[in-house]
This record gives C-alpha cells, sequence and structure tokens, in this order.
C-alpha cells in the first residue's frame, strides 16, 4: 500500500472509489463461496468442510507469490510496505479469543457483515457483540500496557528470520497449502462416508 500511496495512486477521491469497489468484490465473492453462512464457516471446527482453510490458504499462498514474484523482477520493494509489528502474548491471546468468537458466534468481523447485507440478522447480533467488545477493549487497554507489549519482535518476517529469500518462502507456503488441500479432502471424504 504504501508503494501506491508514495505514487499517488490511492489519493481521495480514486482511493476511496477503489476502496469500495475491491470492498464490494471481495463481499460478492465471498458470499458466492458460501461464507454468508455460519454454518459453512463453522464446519471446519467439526472437519466437515474445509473450504474456509482453502480460500484463505490459497489467498495467503497466491498474494506471496505474486508480491515475492514482484520484488524479484524489481517491480515491488518489499521493504517499503507495511507490517504491522510482532507482538506474541498479545497475539497469541488475540488469536485464542478470535478463534473462541468464530466457534461460538459462527463469523469473523468480514463474513459477518456480509452475512448481514445477506439479511442473516444472526450476524447483525455478532457485529453488534464485536461492537461492544471492541469497545470494552478500549477502556481496558490503558490498564494493559505492559501486556501488550510483551514479546515485541518489532517488524519480524518469517523468511527474515529462516535466512530465506521471499520467494522462496512463497514456494514453501504454496507447498503447505497443497498439502493442506490434499489432508483436507481425504477428511472431507471420510466424513461424507461416515455420514
Amino acid at each position: 500500500m504504501n508503494h501506491l500511496l508514495a505514487q499517488g495512486m490511492l489519493d481521495a477521491p480514486l482511493g476511496l472509489l477503489l476502496s469500495l469497489a475491491i470492498g464490494g468484490l471481495f463481499g460478492f465473492w465471498l458470499e458466492r463461496a458460501g461464507f454468508g453462512s455460519s454454518r459453512k464457516l463453522t464446519a471446519i471446527f467439526y472437519f466437515e468442510d474445509f473450504a474456509v482453510l482453502k480460500v484463505m490458504f490459497a489467498a495467503m499462498a497466491t498474494a506471496a507469490l505474486v508480491l515475492s514474484g514482484l520484488a524479484a523482477l524489481g517491480k515491488v520493494d518489499l521493504h517499503s510496505m507495511f507490517v504491522p509489528p510482532t507482538v506474541l502474548w498479545p497475539q497469541a491471546v488475540g488469536g485464542l479469543v478470535f478463534g473462541a468468537g468464530f466457534l461460538i458466534g459462527g463469523w469473523c468481523p468480514g463474513t459477518a457483515a456480509v452475512g448481514l447485507a445477506s439479511g442473516r440478522l444472526d450476524a447483525l447480533t455478532f457485529l453488534g457483540g464485536a461492537g461492544l467488545g471492541s469497545l470494552a477493549y478500549a477502556f481496558m487497554a490503558p490498564g494493559l500496557q505492559g501486556f501488550l507489549v510483551a514479546g515485541d519482535c518489532g517488524d519480524c518476517v518469517l523468511t527474515d528470520l529462516v535466512g530465506i529469500s521471499p520467494l522462496v518462502g512463497a514456494m514453501v507456503l504454496l507447498a503447505i497449502a497443497l498439502g493442506a488441500f490434499v489432508v483436507a479432502e481425504k477428511v472431507e471424504a471420510m466424513q461424507r462416508r461416515t455420514s
């Protein structure tokens, strides 16, 4: 994004229109993939349907391959891109809370917005709870300052830590994704045979 901003490609109003168009297309394809249904989303937790894993892993592997490939060709400077700082303990706890909310509520914030646009009222309830949780966190954050920096690693990038190029890292991610797809297909086939 910094690369696009530096070139003035995301200045308002063009940037706002582009963001709206990308968001609309993203929501449309989420709905087409069935992610406007909490039942479809939570099926992964019951080892019945791995569509969430397949879509998210495919998106990550595609983005990693495209970005690292463009960087290898000198078209993109990966170091100019924003990398959120890695803060191990708060992110681990946040991941657990997010996962529990996903399992209990059946939604993540993005898919809940898609579900709400599709007319699902449980998505509205989930978004209301997410909003209340965000407000509660905002009130508690000043008292959590010590915890919020626990395990701060700065701008850690896994490929830098293990000493491989981003392109090799993207290919490793692709291999892991393909392996996960094969395992997911086998588990889904086993589930279909036993039901």
